[in-house]
């Protein structure tokens, strides 16, 4: 017995423990998972990751694509190659080998496809759009077959207000005859990409997988019908990008490439949203860095754009998904959190490749300077350069929201003339006409809720929204009126479900049925407003000319040669007289004006009376 147990022990001993012995080598992924020839950048980097597969030595043979260098982080399950295309390169199917010793023991083949006709001057989003954010789990239910996808974890259920409630790609594509009929040219659906969470995955901002639409949602291949879908309704579709973090159940996070590719050595370490800290001139280090290296929740791991394979992971993720899919641009989450070397570079690269697109950061901020700094064009005293196009316009937000709101006491803190001075702070702003300027988003309250219920108030911020110089942004089931709680903060209920993406929802928003009178106006004055403008180049690009708020009332013009466009506010609960002289430089040699919205013409002799809570959008004449 003592012998055999002997033997037994010696043999343990000769035999190599598991992680020590030859693999069997494979490849678990390869990203990007295809390319393109004739881009503007030749470079690409390919990660590859599978077991061991650092000891092996890549190889190809293809005209015009060479290996510029061959890079083996930390963890030798990963690969980075670094591929040089030359501008000339036919497309193809490359074959990818992997050779130990001198033998090829893997291969893999690569495409490298065609270009779509006219791709890099695609044009983006501007002025001349108004953009449709919609939340795709809670918009319209297509496919109930994919509410519980195989290998996801978190469940459907539409009762849980932070669950998943089934909207998909298919539902967003039934109903896009409504988007277009609403008057919309842009569709913004929140992040699309694979969020496999075990909770609080409809949201969509904790990615799983950077090449793989969410199967609850639908498939890549689907995803591509939905924008060319889209397309077709004459509508372009932005891609919603999270650069700043992942999910804790993203594949990385089962085996890193390197120490370096979480902040904080993977650990959670929260940041305390010091956002002016990157632009401070006082600032401390310990808060810059807290800024861009904390973790949102522990949930969301921070990544640490700098590192350089991370970096270009990331540039080239996004410009996979342009051109694969065929979008009109991005739209980034939690912009200014990331390496802010990192987001110039990013910028720069995207914009580079594809020079009329258009890019719109959040930077969630009251503050216009803190803002503008990430503005391509302005002109920063740290010497920090920015190549982003444009920004969401929070601060204009916030003022729009709280003017409107206020109870127009004397002395109230906010009122139409907060409204008329944050606008005369657009010389902050490298290029205030690409700012994106929204009613409401999935991070706010609802604006009729904010608004106090008002209908009067709700039309002058519709108003407002699409007549300043800015691009517009609405919010699903905001023409509808859909409420939510007020104050503290409370995502469930700015995210619920739009009326009628259900079988069986008694209210149905796409067809009327069941709206009340008053959502059923609501909607009919938006969809006016939105026609209207689609044909209004003064509105598109037209300047702009205001005249500081008097007896409760705010006038504003936008004007573009002999085209010019009158939009004056009251909010006093009576008729307001004004006298034309003071608009003299805008209403000289003009008779009189039609009010879009009502048709109702209005002489513009020596005054003009403005009905009681309204708003008026005179086109004159």
């Amino acid at each position: 017995m003592k012998r055999t147990i002997l033997l037994a022990a010696l043999a343990t001993l000769s035999t190599p423990p598991a992680w020590a012995q030859s693999p069997q080598h494979g490849i678990d992924h390869l990203e990007p998972p295809s390319w393109w020839t004739g881009m503007r950048s030749g470079q690409l980097e390919l990660m590859v990751h599978g077991p061991r597969i650092a000891d092996l030595e890549p190889a190809l043979h293809y005209p015009g694509v060479r290996i510029a260098q061959v890079v083996r982080p930390s963890n030798a399950n990963y690969l980075f190659i670094d591929l040089e295309i030359a501008p000339d390169t036919p497309p193809g199917k490359l074959m990818l080998q992997f050779r130990q010793h001198g033998k090829t023991v893997l291969s893999y083949p690569y495409a490298l496809q065609a270009r779509a006709a006219g791709s890099a001057n695609r044009a983006g989003f501007s002025s001349a759009d108004a953009i449709y954010e919609v939340m795709p789990d809670r918009y319209a239910n297509g496919d109930p077959g994919n509410d519980d996808a195989p290998g996801m974890t978190e469940r459907a259920n539409r009762q849980d207000g932070s669950g998943r409630h089934g909207g998909d790609l298919a539902g967003m594509a039934a109903h896009l005859d409504y988007v277009a009929d609403m008057g919309y040219t842009m569709l913004w659906p929140t992040p699309l990409l694979e969020a496999n969470m075990q909770r609080g995955s409809y949201h969509g901002y904790a990615t799983t997988n950077h090449y793989r639409i969410d199967p609850r949602y639908g498939s890549n291949d689907d995803y591509r019908r939905f924008v060319a879908q889209a397309r077709a309704h004459g509508i372009g579709v932005i891609q919603d990008v999270v650069l700043n973090h992942i999910g804790d159940r993203h594949w990385w996070m089962q085996d890193l490439p390197s120490a370096d590719w979480i902040t904080h050595q993977g650990q959670f370490v929260p940041t305390e949203h010091h956002r002016v800290a990157v632009q401070d001139p006082y600032a401390s280090q310990a808060d810059k860095r807290d800024f861009t290296q904390g973790w949102f929740v522990a949930t969301m791991p921070d990544l640490n754009q700098a590192n350089p394979h991370l970096a270009t992971y990331l540039m080239q993720n996004s410009i996979w998904w342009i051109e694969y899919a065929g979008l009109s641009g991005l739209r980034v989450d939690t912009y200014s959190y990331s390496d802010n070397a990192f987001l110039s570079a990013w910028s720069a690269r995207i914009m580079h490749e594809y020079p009329k697109l258009n890019l719109v950061g959040e930077e969630w901020s009251p503050h216009i300077p803190i803002v503008a700094r990430w503005q391509e064009g302005k002109r920063n005293f740290d010497g920090y350069v920015s190549h982003m196009p444009g920004m969401m316009d929070f601060p204009l937000n916030d003022t729009l929201r709280r003017a409107l709101a206020s109870d127009d006491a004397d002395g109230a803190q906010y009122s139409l003339t907060s409204l008329y001075e944050t606008l005369s702070q657009d010389y902050l702003y490298a290029n205030p006409g690409n700012m994106v300027l929204f009613e409401g988003n999935h991070d706010l309250a609802r604006i009729y809720s904010d608004l106090h219920e008002d209908d009067a108030l709700f039309r002058m911020a519709m108003a407002y929204v699409l007549t300043a110089p800015r691009i517009p942004q609405f919010y699903a089931g905001t023409e509808v009126l859909m409420t939510s709680s007020t104050g503290r903060r409370d995502d469930a209920s700015y995210r619920r479900d739009f009326p009628g993406g259900w079988a069986g929802d008694p209210v149905n928003a796409f067809t009327g049925a069941g709206l009340t009178p008053r959502q059923l106006a609501a909607q009919a004055f938006l969809k006016k407003l939105l026609n209207w403008r689609k044909d209004q180049p003064v509105i598109h690009h037209g300047k702009t000319m205001q005249f500081g708020p008097e007896q409760n009332t705010y006038v504003f013009f936008r004007y573009d040669g002999d085209h010019k466009v009158m939009v004056a506010f009251n909010k006093n609960h009576s008729d307001t007289t004004l006298s034309t002289a003071r608009f003299q430089e805008m209403l000289a040699g003009v008779h009189g004006g039609d009010d879009v919205i009502s048709g109702q013409h209005y002489a513009l002799g020596d005054t003009l009376t403005l009905p009681a809570r309204s708003v008026l959008v005179l086109a004159l004449r």
